[in-house]
């Protein structure tokens, strides 16, 4: 199985030191001051456990979205 890129959007404001704690994806604040995770997870379960850490944390999830494969989106990009 290959891996999956996803754009996940939280509400809250993020700085770039959440990037370890969210599976080293990237962490950027958007004009609007929500926060955008972007960035290759493993498979579904990684994904689970990844909203159920924004869950545990109390953010407030507003979007997830898949960019395809990470070879995919390198080609993108």
């Amino acid at each position: 199985m290959r891996s999956q890129v996803y754009r996940i959007r939280v509400q809250e404001y993020l700085d770039s030191s959440w990037s370890e704690w969210f599976e080293d994806l990237t962490v950027a604040v958007e004009a609007d001051g929500t926060s955008v995770l972007t960035g290759s997870l493993a498979d579904q379960a990684a994904l689970c456990g990844l909203i159920h850490k924004i869950c545990s944390l109390g953010l407030s999830l507003i979007s997830v979205e898949s960019l395809g494969t990470a070879n995919q989106f390198e080609k993108r990009h």
